[in-house]
């Protein structure tokens, strides 16, 4: 399977590309790690894969309409 077709059938199937869905896999399993641990928000950053926490932030505020503490802190 080309990465072409992929990325065709998954916009098809789902209504959303590549990247929206990765980004949605994301938020989920970050909202999980803010709710359930206590890791910092540079920790979980890392662990899903950001190199800089900042880049981390950045998507979940745009995504969510609040930053990762904000989000934590609602749990509180």
């Amino acid at each position: 399977m080309s990465p072409q077709y992929m990325r065709s059938l998954l916009k098809s199937l789902t209504g959303q590309t590549t990247q929206q869905i990765i980004h949605e896999k994301l938020i989920e399993k970050a909202k999980e790690k803010l709710s359930t641990t206590d890791l910092t928000v540079s920790e979980i950053a890392y662990e899903l894969g950001f190199e800089h926490s900042q880049s981390f932030n950045k998507l979940f505020k745009s995504k969510t309409d609040i930053s990762p503490l904000e989000f934590r802190k609602s749990f509180n």
